[in-house]
């Protein structure tokens, strides 16, 4: 047990009769910032413990998903602010290449302008202004949910620091010849006009069609099928496997490719899989990825069919048709030229979207610049892999090696205005320059800048260190370097996380950018469907936090939170959170008006009651599990200990046990007072990470001190009662058979009922006064008669029922039931038993009637002791 400084508490008076969570959260969370709680000291002698935030789209809201994640991290940096050490959330903002330009593309066409009537500069420009008039709601929101960030070290992965940052590594790179230009297969959206990643492209099944056609002509014919007709016209090949016996007199010989005056060859290619299809597959180099590296092994020329915005190029009559328009019409033209084997509509097979705006992607030929790869996954495979960086869960482990040991080279070039403009320079005779921080660039006649930017995700795979100030070797860098954890979900491991990994241990000579990665899953409906507008299941968090209050949200989403697993929630489920910030008010506000205090030290363990070291032993034993569980990220687990803990047995047990105490007086309710008070205090540090509004009210005026975000946290006491414990639990046990027993008789729960209680010789007998109070027993009178005896646990509570129930209504009512309960048993039984029935019957109709012959057997037991307890006449 520990001692508690002395304090002066505020009078119960103080805290509202009910718990107004806007009255509370605003103010409070603005005290906290002015008062500079949540400011990192890089000077200081205390350990570091630093966490990053991932930076939301300076385009983006509060949804669900930001919510759960915040609550999680807030819940861990607030303990370690507790625990003494000197903590860094680092808040910040992504500039969103493409979804920020987007936005105010739009606005400049509600204009009647372009990017291109206002020219790069002024473009820029117009993004900068968009930016401080529309940008950032989120961070407003953060302050909603009562994120714990250092607000005066916020970034923007634009601002000046960063893009220094961008630079130097890009030069580094560069330098080490880890990015190079070439010309490759990109994804290509025609809405955003940009290269976008392979983790950019979300998949879906659609409706298509699959056709199958001949090229060539008799026995120098061959069918290929596809699902893009209108590439056709930029096939250079018909590829077939080299052991393909049906293709051999044809390898190596031309045939005529249709609509076209073109003819082509065929090639022997081990890529090719002689059982799928007809085994023969068509090449179009420049517009598949499978393709073009078909075509690098048989030097076949790439043809461009498309523009950038997927409008056919090629001279001829489908010329200046959109793609879809185009597959229409060369179906059409083939079918009419007696070229189609067969068709197939529809057709479901998955097709690669761009995550941004939706647009089906296009592969397409184009000179980009790439990120190597290779050493650089290398090295974030090894830091996993002998232990430099941890993946929480564990089995998460596969997923990012199956990534990172089979990476591709990275496209690190878009299309955009909006970003960090590419360092390079070319010159009139082919020169390329790249420049770095601070170096003056080529002038002269010929010298230009590329146009193109980078990727979003370039400038955010840097953000562990570029937030602390690199390339500079500042305070911050030293101190907060590594970070200590990263928490994200599961679903950005590729996006973010392998590309931190790879670019913290290229630029921090070997050092990883974090000790631990902690996954989460998603946020879905309460049916596990995930949240989307166009299901009409999407939910704004905002609503939820006006409606019941910020803390009520966190916990529920911290209820949820069982390591890289999705979260379901639902409205109940946070109204159910509501409840419990509920009962922690008005169950503080009742220990308060009764004295409860944290002044002075805790009696000694021999003069407590039982009660009391119950209490005092179960709260050493939560407040180590609790520890243990924060430490395994087990946020789920964590709130229901502390849920239960609180409700169950701080509220519903020790409080209600103690009021026989406080009534009584004396040593014994001061000794409870004071107990009380301490087990409050470490309940509501314990809480506080995850519901820090409502526990920092109550506990600041339960303690009389200045705030819990600066409170030490508790540590397990030590104290292990277990005898105490077998009593109380015994004494548990004897209560609810008595509510069991008065709720089987119809006695409504206020009901008072006359009883003899034999407890001598038991550790009951003390708590006599608790248990009459509890189960609403008044003393025998001279008229007592027991009419229902319970031996429990040792002990004998009887019972005078004579004019509390209707005796005979309440055996009718019960001869009633069991000869209900007896009839559901026979049917239940003679169905089980036919042979007949369980030979046609499906096996989940068979398991129905197995549950309803256990239920029926259940209430016969239940029924027929019920109608025994019943008092004769």
């Amino acid at each position: 047990m520990t001692e508690n400084s002395q304090a002066t508490p505020a009078p119960a008076s103080d805290l509202p009769t009910q718990y107004t969570p806007a009255d509370v959260e605003g103010p409070l969370y603005e005290r906290w910032v002015e008062r500079g709680y949540f400011e990192a000291d890089a000077t200081s002698e205390k350990p570091p413990y630093t966490i990053v935030i991932p930076p939301p789209n300076v385009t983006g809201s509060l949804h669900l998903g930001h919510a759960f994640e915040h609550t999680l991290i807030d819940a861990l940096t607030r303990r370690k602010r507790m625990q003494g050490f000197e903590t860094l959330w680092q808040p910040g903002m992504d500039h969103a290449g493409i979804a920020t330009q987007n936005k105010v593309e739009q606005q400049l066409a509600g204009e009647g302008k372009s990017r291109q009537d206002l020219g790069r500069e002024a473009f820029i420009e117009r993004v900068w202004q968009w930016k401080e008039e529309f940008g950032g709601k989120i961070l407003g929101q953060m302050r909603r949910l009562g994120d714990g960030v250092d607000w005066s070290r916020e970034r923007f992965t634009m601002d000046e620091g960063l893009s220094q940052a961008v630079q130097t590594i890009f030069k580094k790179l560069y330098d080490d010849e880890l990015i190079y230009r070439a010309e490759r297969i990109i994804n290509w959206c025609p809405r955003c006009l940009t290269a976008i990643s392979d983790i950019e492209v979300e998949y879906q099944d659609d409706d298509g069609e699959l056709v199958s056609m001949r090229y060539g002509d008799g026995d120098e014919s061959i069918v290929v099928a596809t699902t893009r007709a209108e590439t056709m016209l930029g096939d250079t090949a018909v590829a077939v496997h080299p052991d393909d016996a049906r293709y051999q007199h044809l390898i190596g010989k031309l045939i005529k490719l249709p609509l076209t005056d073109r003819s082509i060859p065929v090639v022997a290619d081990a890529h090719v899989d002689p059982e799928f299809g007809t085994g023969a597959v068509k090449v179009t180099p420049a517009h598949d990825p499978n393709d073009f590296e078909i075509g690098r092994r048989h030097d076949l020329p790439t043809l461009t069919v498309m523009n950038e915005r997927a409008i056919i190029t090629v001279p001829g009559p489908f010329e200046g048709l959109d793609r879809f328009e185009a597959r229409s019409a060369i179906v059409a033209a083939l079918r009419e030229d007696g070229r189609i084997v067969a068709e197939k509509r529809p057709y479901v097979h998955s097709v690669g979207h761009c995550s941004r705006c939706g647009t089906a992607v296009e592969p397409r030929l184009s000179m980009q610049w790439w990120v190597k790869v290779g050493p650089l996954a290398k090295a974030a495979g090894d830091a996993v892999r002998d232990g430099r960086v941890k993946i929480h869960p564990q089995e998460m482990e596969k997923r990012y090696f199956d990534w990172v040991d089979n990476l591709h080279d990275w496209c690190i070039s878009r299309q955009l205005w909006w970003g960090h403009r590419i360092p390079v320079w070319y010159g009139p005779a082919g020169e390329i320059v790249c420049v770095g921080p601070g170096e003056e660039p080529p002038s002269g006649e010929g010298w230009h800048q590329e146009t193109d930017v980078l990727d979003t995700w370039f400038s955010s795979g840097l953000w562990p260190f570029s937030t602390l100030g690199w390339p500079e070797q500042t305070d911050s860098v030293a101190k907060f370097y590594p970070n200590s954890t990263l928490v994200t979900g599961y679903d950005i491991l590729f996006f973010w996380v392998a590309r931190m990994m790879m670019f913290g241990l290229y630029a921090m000579d070997g050092t990883p950018p974090f000790s631990e990665i902690v996954l989460h899953g998603m946020v879905r409906d309460q049916n596990g469907k995930k949240m989307s507008k166009s299901f009409g299941n999407a939910v704004d968090p905002l609503d939820w936090m006006d409606k019941y209050g910020s803390d009520a949200l966190r916990f529920t989403l911290a209820r949820g939170a069982n390591p890289g697993v999705d979260v379901p929630i639902g409205e109940e489920w946070v109204q159910g959170s509501r409840n419990f910030t509920n009962k922690l008010w008005n169950a503080t506000r009742f220990a308060l008006m009764n004295g409860a205090t944290v002044e002075g030290g805790l009696p000694p363990a021999e003069r407590l009651s039982a009660t009391d070291r119950w209490i005092l032993s179960r709260l050493g034993e939560v407040t180590a599990q609790a520890d243990a569980l924060y430490d395994d990220y087990q946020f789920a687990k964590l709130s229901d200990l502390l849920f239960h803990f609180a409700w169950d047995e701080v509220f519903d047990w020790y409080v209600e046990l103690s009021k026989s105490v406080f009534q009584a007086g004396g040593q014994p309710a001061e000794d409870a007072r004071r107990v009380l008070g301490e087990v409050l205090d470490v309940t509501l540090r314990l809480l506080h990470p995850v519901v820090p509004f409502v526990t920092e009210t109550l506990w600041t005026t339960l303690t009389g001190r200045e705030s819990l975000v600066i409170a030490d946290w508790p540590e397990d006491s030590g104290f292990r009662d277990a005898a105490a414990e077998a009593e109380i639990a015994t004494l548990q046990r004897v209560i609810t058979e008595v509510r069991r027993f008065r709720g089987d008789q119809g006695l409504q729960p206020g009901q008072r009922v006359p009883a003899r209680l034999h407890l001598d010789g038991t550790p009951l007998a003390a708590h006599e006064p608790a248990i009459r109070q509890l189960l609403r027993l008044q003393p025998e009178g001279e008229s007592f008669t027991a009419t229902a005896t319970l031996p429990i646990e040792g002990a004998e509570v009887a019972l005078d029922l004579s004019g509390t129930i209707d005796v005979a209504a309440e055996r009718k009512r019960l001869t009633k039931d069991l000869a209900a309960a007896e009839k559901e048993k026979a049917q239940a039984e003679g169905k089980l038993g036919n042979e007949a029935f369980l030979g046609k019957a499906p096996e989940p109709v068979v398991e129905k009637i197995r549950g309803r012959l256990a239920k029926a057997e259940e209430d016969i037991v239940r029924l027929t002791g019920q109608l025994a307890k019943l008092p004769q006449g």
